[in-house]
């Protein structure tokens, strides 16, 4: 299973999204995006995921605080407990298994980033 895990700012608009996730991910198949649950019901991401065709899904942010990431950033650790919310997100919602196939990608404008984990076991 490959999972997009995605982190925007408020401002975001959906082609910030979409380059995050282009650096991240490539033209690679996923069978789902995820994010903070407060940001998964935010037009922005529902789009996102409309388009991509795959479910769009919230991580609880007791989940996403649990995550260590590769990536650290000052101001999310204050505000999710973590150090990458994409990447946290990614892990939490592929399982214990888990493993980041690629750490955090920024967008071009820098207001979204994307990371792709899988579930142990497949390639990428």
């Amino acid at each position: 299973m490959r999972i997009a895990g995605i982190g925007f700012r408020g401002a975001a608009e959906l082609v910030s999204l979409r380059d995050a996730l282009k650096r991240a991910n490539g033209d690679n198949p996923l069978d789902a995006v995820v994010t903070e649950s407060a940001k998964s019901r935010t037009g922005v991401f529902r789009a996102l995921a409309a388009e991509l065709g795959v479910p769009g899904l919230g991580v609880p942010a007791e989940d996403i605080a649990r995550m260590i990431t590769p990536t650290q950033s000052e101001r999310i650790q204050d505000r999710f407990g973590t150090g990458s919310l994409c990447e946290a997100a990614a892990l939490a919602a592929a399982g214990p298994e888990a493993r980041l196939v690629a750490d955090r990608a920024v967008s071009g404008d820098g207001m979204a980033t994307a990371a792709i984990a899988e579930t142990k076991g497949q390639e990428t």
